[in-house]
């Protein structure tokens, strides 16, 4: 998506010309269409999509010409595949998250994200909004990591029942210092407090040793892409971390 598109509620149609044209439109098909090569395949597109689904209910001329942008870039895009191979990490995945702090123009929430790699290629991703409004950049990421370490307890189950043995904490890559240290402390923060008890459950994983945070420069945060837009070379150089490419 193009990072200078600010859309919002507010571009929905204005007038009756507008609405006629929009009831021609298929955006509800072509947004569903899209929501399902993002979950399956294209990581890529998945905050771009995530973000025209929001306006699902009442669509304007704007959120339709950003959802043709998307096809244009597919178009150019196709030959792109996921590829899955080994890697030189001793560890059977990792996981990478990541969070912007009130980028949603309509309540500014903030969009959170995460993706996991097997080897070369990333197996599982998401980007949604948070369900509440972050009041810091800290208490964002933070947010996005308990989602994200969700997911890793689930990977690690997984393996488990498969027969393997995790002995080891996996790696949460984390590009904000604040965050990983209110994920190690078990007493919470002070600008931390307010947050519902349930977000504190990422502090448990860590002491209990089935989680390690780690810090990771922003420059190589491949999780950076499902939480915002961004210029071709951070796309690009993101898709290949995935494995994204031809």
């Amino acid at each position: 998506m193009d990072p200078g598109a600010e859309l919002s509620k507010a571009l929905a149609p204005q007038t009756q010309e507008e609405a006629e044209y929009m009831h021609k439109v298929p955006y509800l098909s072509a947004v569903g269409a899209l929501m399902y090569l993002a979950i399956t395949t294209r990581p890529d597109i998945m905050f771009a999509i995530g973000c025209l689904a929001h306006f699902n209910a009442n669509p304007g001329p704007a959120h339709w010409i950003a959802v043709k942008h998307v096809f244009r870039y597919l178009k150019g895009t196709m030959d792109l595949r996921l590829h899955y191979g080994p890697s030189d990490v001793k560890e059977f995945f990792l996981t990478y998250t990541d969070s912007d702090f009130g980028g949603e123009r309509n309540n500014c929430r903030s969009t959170g994200g995460y993706l996991v790699k097997v080897g070369t290629g990333a197996i599982s991703w998401s980007s949604k909004l948070q369900s509440l409004i972050a009041q810091s950049t800290t208490e964002a990421e933070y947010i996005a990591a308990v989602e994200a370490g969700k997911e890793i307890l689930w990977m690690r189950n997984l393996l488990t029942e498969l027969g393997y043995t995790m002995s080891k904490a996996s790696t949460l890559y984390m590009d904000n210092q604040s965050a990983i240290s209110v994920s190690k402390n078990s007493e919470h923060h002070g600008r931390m407090k307010h947050l519902d008890l349930r977000f504190f459950w990422l502090q448990d994983t860590v002491e209990a040793g089935q989680i390690a945070p780690v810090y990771i420069s922003t420059a190589e945060m491949i999780a950076d892409i499902l939480t915002k837009p961004f210029l071709a070379a951070k796309i690009i150089y993101c898709r290949e971390m995935m494995g994204l490419r031809i």
